[in-house]
């Protein structure tokens, strides 16, 4: 019974990933009455910084492989390797989302623009992953009833099988975390793009600088309590981080600017009357102003 539950539970895991970053996108295009653009913007962010990102922390892993950077004692290698990938992942997406902010999505300087980057670029990162899982879902289903050691090297024979026989009996609830995790992800991706367009707000480069350094705090905290807890547990923390992220989002929300509410206003909505200047009553002291001397 249990086997069979997760037949559909596995798929849906990946569904439910591609599906809420789209609905969140939906909701709030509408709501803001604006369109897809800054969306997009934020999603290729995130592709963009994925882009020299993963080649950083491989070279890094490198680096320490081959003794050029010094490792730290065995005790201290679980904090350590957590906190350098927490900073790696802040540093690359914090900057490239600053760099956007920048030199891309210049009119991106409200509220409202700043949560649709933020729902773009982690919404990419979501589509990503539940893509990731779709595609594993279905070679999983491919690799039942096949021989491992028909496909796979002699050593990688019992792994391969540890890999299928884990996928296939794990609790059918703990096949869905992936999407759990993307519904609690997906709100520090907000407050980071809301924290990194303080800069341009307040004039402070210090904004990006606590933007990278609430990225890698978060993700080393929930590496380290998944590497030693569990996921269940990881994905505890990462539930209160969520609320902690909205109430970050909700005590930076600043008012519109009042041309951004006729700006991203469908045409027919806007009115004639709202574009008619103001007539001004002709005066003899008017009159005698515009004479040329």
């Amino acid at each position: 019974m249990e086997e069979s539950l997760l037949y559909v539970t596995h798929m849906l895991n990946g569904i439910l990933m591609l599906a809420i970053p789209i609905g969140l996108g939906i909701y709030l295009t509408r709501r803001f009455q604006s369109s897809w653009r800054l969306w997009w913007i934020g999603a290729a962010t995130f592709v963009l910084s994925q882009v020299g990102h993963i080649p950083f922390n491989l070279g890094l892993n490198q680096l320490f492989k081959n003794n050029f950077i010094p490792t730290p004692p065995l005790s201290w290698i679980l904090p350590f390797n957590a906190l350098v990938l927490g900073f790696s992942a802040g540093l690359w997406e914090e900057f490239f989302r600053y760099f956007t902010y920048r030199f891309w999505a210049k009119e991106a300087r409200s509220w409202q623009t700043a949560i649709l980057l933020g729902a773009g670029h982690g919404g990419m990162e979501a589509i990503l992953l539940g893509v990731l899982v779709i595609i594993a879902y279905f070679q999983m289903l491919a690799l039942q009833g096949v021989d491992p050691s028909s496909i796979a090297p002699p050593e990688q024979v019992e792994q391969l099988q540890a890999i299928i026989s884990q996928y296939w009996s794990i609790p059918w609830y703990s096949s869905l975390l992936g999407a759990i995790e993307r519904i609690f992800t997906l709100p520090a991706h907000l407050t980071l793009s809301v924290l990194v367009w303080q800069v341009f707000r307040r004039a402070q480069i210090r904004w990006v600088w606590l933007a990278v350094c609430w990225h890698a705090m978060m993700n080393a905290v929930i590496s380290i309590v998944a590497q030693k807890w569990g996921p269940l547990q990881a994905e505890g923390i990462l539930g209160i981080f969520a609320l902690i992220n909205i109430a970050i989002i909700i005590r930076l929300h600043t008012p519109e600017p009042e041309t951004s509410n006729i700006l991203t206003q469908p045409l027919s909505k806007i009115s004639i009357a709202d574009s008619k200047l103001k007539e001004i009553e002709e005066t003899s002291d008017q009159l005698d102003q515009t004479r040329y001397n």
